[in-house]
């Protein structure tokens, strides 16, 4: 398969808008995690290990996508120098990256949902 330079440039905004949108996701949780550390009320167990998770899936998914994003410029490297072969092989590697990163985001996702079901219960 030959691919242009202009293939790999596509996902550029796209790579760029995800990793903005886990970088709030980050934010947020940082913010609630900082807010939950400062309350007088004890915090649940299972919400605790939520927060964990989150942290750690929301990590693995900004460097997944942040990996994506290099091999896409290392693929356009390689692509310029006349290598087509090996870009097109970087970026399948990139796109099975920006992949995972997609269903980590989707499993951080559900376990938000999870934890927004804790709470709700604890309300009543």
């Amino acid at each position: 398969m030959h691919i242009s330079l202009t293939t790999p440039a596509l996902l550029f905004p796209a790579i760029s808008l995800l990793l903005l949108a886990y970088t709030n996701r980050f934010f947020s949780l940082a913010a609630l995690i900082r807010t939950l550390s400062g309350g007088d009320k004890p915090v649940a167990a299972e919400q605790l290990k939520n927060l964990r998770r989150r942290i750690v899936i929301i990590r693995r998914m900004q460097e997944a996508g942040v990996t994506s994003f290099a091999l896409c410029v290392l693929c356009m490297i390689f692509i310029y120098l006349g290598f087509n072969t090996t870009g097109s092989m970087i970026f399948g590697a990139s796109l099975l990256l920006l992949l995972y990163s997609l269903i980590l985001s989707v499993i951080e996702i559900r376990i938000s949902v999870d934890a927004l079901n804790i709470h709700l219960k604890e309300m009543g």
